[in-house]
């Protein structure tokens, strides 16, 4: 994948691109995205990938005008335009799936295939969402892996934790990029998604993995209620990072959008 930038009427984006076939457009979740995603890859070898980054990540400028849900949606289908893309399959991984179904809602002519993975944006008191904000780094593996000991290990990439080297580069990262993510996020990941779904007219798949304990499988069922025609694929042994554990799976079920 190749590190572009593309000017859009209010700043500059950094996006990977990479790969051919149908264009698609993937935005990452809270977590971020490299060029060495092997998720990312494995769309390429199907599509011609854009996957531009939420300003505050990687070295992408921070963007203070992007305040809430509107200018996030906005922004987003500005980066689209820019990129001078029509109608191509819209994905989005968690906050970036709530990015997506606000575009989609937003723009329901402008989408005709969309794949919601595992997305933020719905609340159900019955099954709160865990507070990304206040769990620490060695919690993290256990809420977003199936399992967690090899999540962990994916996450570290044999790096030592216990190294305040790696552990202030980490924090700091995080802070920046949750920094961003938190203007929809915190305090909850709730902004009123919930009744403008119906909105949405595009062919949608959604993917959950059902050990998700980050974004609970109820919130598929709820997702798959409020948008018309919406199938849910669901895959075992998977937690919220199904595109880690399970690379081949979610490209296949995006693959049936065509």
């Amino acid at each position: 994948m190749e590190l572009k930038t593309v000017q859009t009427r209010h700043l500059p984006v950094r996006y990977f691109e990479g790969g051919s076939g149908p264009d698609l457009v993937y935005l990452h979740g809270e977590g971020g995205v490299t060029a060495e995603d092997p998720f990312l890859g494995a769309l390429a070898a199907k599509h011609h990938v854009y996957a531009p980054l939420i300003p505050g990540y990687g070295d992408s400028e921070e963007a203070p005008e992007i305040r809430d849900m509107l200018d996030f949606t906005l922004h987003s289908w500005d980066v689209v335009e820019a990129l001078g893309l029509k109608d191509p399959i819209l994905v989005g991984h968690s906050m970036g799936g709530m990015i997506a179904a606000e575009m989609a809602a937003v723009a329901p002519n402008d989408v005709s295939r969309l794949a919601l993975i595992a997305p933020a944006g719905l609340w159900d008191d019955a099954h709160p969402v865990p507070d990304l904000f206040s769990t620490l780094p060695f919690e993290m593996p256990a809420l977003l892996f199936h399992d967690a000991e090899a999540g962990a290990a994916m996450m570290t990439a044999g790096r030592n934790v216990e190294d305040p080297g790696f552990l202030q580069a980490y924090l700091v990262a995080n802070a920046r990029q949750l920094g961003m993510a938190g203007r929809i996020l915190f305090p909850i990941p709730e902004r009123g998604l919930a009744t403008r779904l119906y909105r949405i007219k595009a062919r949608t798949v959604l993917i959950w993995g059902d050990s998700d304990r980050l974004m609970p499988p109820a919130y598929a069922h709820a997702f798959k209620k409020g948008i018309a025609g919406a199938q849910l694929v669901s895959i075992p042994e998977a937690g919220h990072m199904v595109i880690v554990e399970k690379t081949a799976a979610v490209v296949e079920a995006i693959s049936t959008l065509g």
